[in-house]
């Protein structure tokens, strides 16, 4: 059963459609939805991005921004960060956030799409996405466009959303996520689509073996994955050949 309503003819056109309704609430709500644990797994994922001073870092679907300003801080501001997105309303809200840090000079936050990136071949030493790939329309098509930017022997990294791997954690997050999040999704933002499409996203959308699988298929090697909070959340990362 399609999760994308029939009044969109894509699942690209419908994202784009929820991200600009939630943009001026999403950090928020991310927040209060992961009971503020979306801050330590944002430092994870960019620790498994193992940078150093001076390094050109591409933050794909980079959103309101959070992610390229964890790369700023993790650096002290000696780092080169690009993000793009294709959702103006999130890119608007992502440079108020940068504009009002102490990293602004670090990031630049550009209008693109993870399914044509918008750089040459072999540009950066690092390619990250945060919570994006249940999003994007071919998980496979863009990773293999973050691995064409990247130079070789660079990294990319995947912070998103998994399937729990305790076996009672999977009831009760099953219980939270598929009835609770919509519920407080809807009181946040005053309407029930946006967070009914995030919750039911993460049904069909791959495992965490699964997802180790397709970076290996888009050019990536030494892969490896992190659960963190039981399998809430996992962590990918692979170098480029």
């Amino acid at each position: 059963m399609s999760i994308i309503p029939e009044n969109f003819s894509s699942k690209e056109e419908y994202v784009h459609h929820i991200f600009s309704k939630i943009a001026y609430r999403y950090d928020f709500l991310n927040s209060a939805l992961t009971f503020n644990l979306d801050k330590y797994w944002r430092r994870f994922a960019i620790s498994k991005c193992n940078l150093i001073p001076g390094a050109k870092v591409l933050d794909v679907c980079c959103g309101t921004g959070m992610l390229s300003l964890e790369v700023a801080s993790s650096l002290k501001g000696c780092v080169e960060v690009t993000g793009i997105d294709f959702c103006e309303s999130m890119l608007e809200k992502g440079r108020s956030n940068v504009s009002a840090s102490k990293w602004q000079d670090s990031i630049e936050l550009v209008h693109g799409n993870a399914m044509s990136i918008p750089f040459p071949d072999s540009v950066f030493d690092c390619a990250v996405t945060g919570f994006a790939l249940r999003n994007v329309p071919d998980i496979g098509g863009a990773i293999k466009e973050m691995v064409r930017v990247v130079k070789p022997g660079g990294l990319v990294v995947s912070l998103e959303l998994s399937k729990p791997s305790w076996p009672i954690f999977k009831q009760i997050h099953s219980l939270y996520f598929n009835r609770l999040v919509p519920i407080i999704g809807k009181l946040g933002v005053g309407q029930p689509g946006p967070y009914s499409y995030l919750a039911n996203s993460l049904k069909n959308f791959p495992d965490q073996k699964e997802i180790k699988s397709i970076f290996e298929e888009a050019g990536l090697k030494e892969v490896r994955f992190f659960e963190l909070t039981g399998g809430i959340v996992s962590v990918h990362q692979g170098i480029v050949k």
